[in-house]
């Protein structure tokens, strides 16, 4: 059986002390707040992470939103695995990894805390001279990369990703590696096409005036025939609909976004009629996560994928309720926001204006 996300045991208390942390518990949606829980130790198949960023992915903004149906979770839960942090204690059977390790993590699901247990199947290690806070958006490129080799990109392709948020703008420095003929992108903000433009390598930006405007209204002049490639990068299971309509005949349907619930029809036979291929992204194989997992990070770490420019603000782990409430509204100027869960930074730093607006561009 391929491995599947896995929630850190935690023994929770009543009060903070010495040997006490601080944990993000969703206890209903909309809703997160802090709790404590011991400091775990890790067991002797496991290493511990002393967390020092965890990024607010869209699945976590979904759960916020209550958009993932009960088979999924249940309230109260805990979010976030986008992780980077150090290890800091290692089980006697662990080989390989050692303390002081600087480590991105991957299938490991409710991270917002100051440390964490897992397998060390979850890490990979990332260079010392790295800063950790660009590393925790390693964590999604295995299901990028997935999602690339099945869309078998190339120079006599078009390909489409509608949206670009921080996802979107990952698959699209991924896809220009790929030298597609044209790499179109869509996005509701001026400031994210500019980005896909500027750092991410797409030849059109096409800026979509409404979430409910259909794509092909837009873009659909330029290029009436489709589109061989298409990547939805967006939350909503809506925007599946929305991408048929974008593919050309025989196109490839790359479903990195649109996991979530849909509330229109999916016609099937338009899918059929024009030989349109549905892939989804997540690798199938514990060996497939592996090297990809691997192979996304030498990129990262290589500059061929630039994950500092869509940082745009930071929060420490106590303030983590401001930064859903901000990350769960749609503007232009807010793309990923990052949690600090080092706890020797929650010492006012992030108090002033600099919590609400810190980006790299400006």
């Amino acid at each position: 059986m391929v491995r599947k996300m896995v929630v850190p045991d935690m023994e929770w208390v009543s009060s903070p002390s010495e040997d006490t942390q601080k944990v993000a518990v969703m206890e209903e949606i909309g809703k997160v707040d802090i709790k404590y829980a011991k400091i775990p130790h890790a067991k002797r198949d496991e290493i511990r992470i002393d967390v020092k960023w965890v990024g607010i992915c869209g699945s976590d903004l979904e759960v916020y939103r209550g958009a993932r149906t009960p088979e999924f979770l249940t309230y109260p839960t805990r979010l976030g695995h986008e992780v980077a942090g150090i290890i800091d204690e290692v089980g006697q059977n662990v080989v390989g990894l050692k303390k002081g390790d600087h480590v991105a993590l991957r299938y490991v699901w409710g991270a917002f805390a100051e440390y964490i247990t897992c397998d060390p199947f979850s890490a990979v290690v990332i260079p010392d001279s790295m800063d950790l806070m660009h590393g925790s958006l390693i964590e999604i490129t295995p299901t990028i990369l997935t999602g690339m080799e099945r869309a078998e990109i190339n120079q006599a392709k078009n390909v489409l990703i509608m949206g670009q948020g921080v996802s979107g703008f990952q698959l699209t420095q991924f896809a220009h590696l790929y030298s597609p003929k044209n790499l179109v992108v869509t996005d509701l903000f001026d400031e994210k096409l500019a980005r896909a433009k500027n750092f991410g390598g797409a030849t059109h930006t096409y800026k979509i005036p409404t979430p409910d405007t259909p794509t092909m209204e837009v873009i659909g002049k330029d290029f009436p025939d489709g589109f061989d490639v298409v990547i939805p990068a967006l939350l909503e299971g809506d925007s599946m609909i929305d991408a048929l309509d974008a593919c050309a005949q025989n196109a490839k349907l790359i479903m990195y976004g649109g996991i979530g619930k849909t509330s229109k029809t999916m016609d099937f036979f338009k899918m059929h009629r024009r030989r349109v291929d549905i892939y989804s992204t997540e690798p199938k194989r514990d060996i497939d996560n592996h090297r990809l997992f691997r192979e996304g990070r030498d990129m990262v770490v290589n500059g061929l994928i630039n994950t500092e420019v869509s940082v745009t603000n930071i929060f420490p782990l106590s303030q983590i309720d401001k930064a859903f409430t901000l990350r769960n509204q749609t503007r232009g100027d807010v793309t990923h926001i990052l949690i600090d869960c080092d706890r020797l930074h929650d010492d006012g730093r992030y108090d002033d204006a600099n919590a609400a607006f810190f980006s790299k561009e400006n």
